[in-house]
C-alpha cells in the first residue's frame, strides 16, 4: 500500500514538474527588460552615407577590372528587381498573371510544422495584396515583387538605404524577454515601419547572441550561424565560437541574429539538398534576408503549406535567393512566423494551425 501511493506521488510530481517545463519553455512569459527601445546611433557618427543603387549600377557598367565571380555578381544585380531575362530561369512576376478568385479556397498540406501541425481539415481561403509595390523618400527605396517558382508564392522586397542606420529591429511589446510575443504586423505599426519581416524568434530560446540595433542583449552562445549586419551596410555571417557579442560590437554589427543556417555566403549555396533546421527537412513557409551591395538588401518571404503554395525547402530558398544576385543571405524563423508587411498591410498568407493567420512572434527586422 505504502509503495503503492509513493508511486501515485511520484507521477503527479513528475507530471507537474514536465507541466511546469514545458509551460515555461512555450507558455509563461518572462521579461527580462522592458522598454528595450535603446538605439546605439553612435556607430553611425562619422560614417559616409551611401550614395544609393544608381550609383552602384553606374559602377557595374564603367569597373572592367574585375574577378569572374564579381562579374556575376554584377550581372545579378543589373537584372533585379526591373525584371528577370527570360533565360534566367525565373518564371514571369506572379502580380502580372491573374489574381486567384476570392472564393477559391485551399487546404493546408500535412508537412509538419515547426511546434505545430497543419490542420489538413481546414479551409481557408487567400487573398492577393492589392496595396503598393513601392515606397521612396530621401533615404530609403522599396520595391516589392511576388514570383511564382517551385509551385510556391516568393514574395521580395528590394531595399537601397542611404544608411544602415534605417534597417532596425524590434522586440515584441518593446519587452526584451522570453515567451513575450506579438503579430509582425503589430509590432510593424507600433513602430512606425514601412516594411518588416519576422525575426528570428529569439525569445524561443535560452541562448544565441542577440545584438539588436547596436545593444547586446544576450552573449551566450549555442553553436548556430550567426547573421551580422554592419553599421556600414555590409553583412556576413560568422560561428558564434569565433567572436563574443561585445567583439562583434566593436566590430561595428549594428544587428545579429542567431537562427539560420547561412543560405548563401560569397555569392555561392552554402546549404546542400540534404540541410534542415532542427528536425525539419520539408517544404515550409521561409523568411530570409540578403544583402546584394552595401545598403542594399533583400527581405524574402514565402508561403506553405496549401495547395496554393507548397513552400519551399532550404536549398530552393538558397537556389532562389543566390539568382537574385545576393552575396550573402541567411534563414530566419520560418513556418507559421513568416510574415511579410509593407505600407500597412500583410503581404503574404502566413498559416498558423491551419489557417491563414499570423503566428505571434518575438521580434520583427524593418525599414523605417
Amino acid at each position: 500500500m505504502k509503495k503503492h501511493a509513493w508511486a501515485v506521488l511520484y507521477t503527479i510530481a513528475l507530471t507537474a514538474f514536465t507541466t511546469y517545463i514545458s509551460l515555461d519553455t512555450f507558455v509563461l512569459a518572462r521579461s527580462y527588460n522592458t522598454n528595450a527601445t535603446d538605439i546605439n546611433t553612435a556607430m553611425f557618427s562619422g560614417m559616409e552615407v551611401s550614395s544609393g543603387i544608381s550609383d552602384s549600377i553606374k559602377q557595374d557598367n564603367t569597373d572592367q577590372d574585375t574577378t569572374d565571380g564579381s562579374e556575376k555578381r554584377k550581372h545579378s544585380r543589373n537584372k533585379h528587381p526591373g525584371g528577370w531575362s527570360k533565360d534566367s530561369g525565373f518564371p514571369e512576376k506572379f502580380k502580372d498573371r491573374k489574381a486567384p478568385d476570392d472564393s477559391e479556397s485551399t487546404e493546408d498540406s500535412n508537412a509538419p510544422s515547426d511546434n505545430e501541425s497543419a490542420n489538413n481539415s481546414e479551409s481557408t481561403t487567400t487573398s492577393e495584396y492589392t496595396g503598393e509595390t513601392s515606397y521612396k523618400d530621401e533615404n530609403v527605396t522599396i520595391e516589392l515583387t511576388t514570383y511564382d517558382e517551385y509551385d510556391t508564392k516568393i514574395y521580395v522586397a528590394d531595399v537601397t538605404l542611404t544608411s544602415a542606420e534605417y534597417l532596425k529591429t524590434a522586440f515584441a511589446e518593446d519587452t526584451y524577454g522570453k515567451n513575450v510575443t506579438d503579430t509582425t504586423s503589430d509590432i510593424a505599426e507600433k513602430n512606425g515601419a514601412i516594411l518588416a519581416v519576422n525575426g528570428d524568434y529569439y525569445g524561443a530560446r535560452e541562448s544565441g547572441y542577440v545584438i539588436r540595433n547596436g545593444v547586446v542583449y544576450r552573449d551566450s552562445v549555442n553553436g548556430s550561424d550567426v547573421l551580422c549586419i554592419y553599421a556600414n551596410g555590409s553583412m556576413e555571417v560568422v560561428k558564434d565560437s569565433e567572436y563574443t557579442a561585445d567583439e562583434l560590437l566593436e566590430k561595428g554589427v549594428w544587428q545579429a541574429f542567431s537562427f539560420g543556417p547561412a543560405l548563401v555566403e560569397d555569392s555561392e549555396i552554402a546549404v546542400s539538398t540534404n540541410t534542415k533546421v532542427d528536425r525539419e527537412m520539408s517544404s515550409n513557409p521561409r523568411t530570409a534576408i540578403g544583402v546584394i551591395d552595401e545598403n542594399h538588401f533583400v527581405f524574402v518571404v514565402s508561403d506553405g503549406r496549401t495547395s496554393e503554395s507548397e513552400g519551399l525547402s532550404l536549398y530552393e530558398l538558397a537556389t532562389f535567393m543566390e539568382k537574385l544576385g545576393v552575396e550573402t543571405a541567411y534563414n530566419l524563423d520560418g513556418g507559421g512566423s513568416s510574415t511579410m508587411y509593407f505600407n500597412g498591410q500583410v503581404v503574404n498568407n502566413p498559416t498558423t494551425s491551419g489557417k491563414i493567420k499570423e503566428r505571434e512572434v518575438s521580434d520583427i527586422v524593418f525599414i523605417s
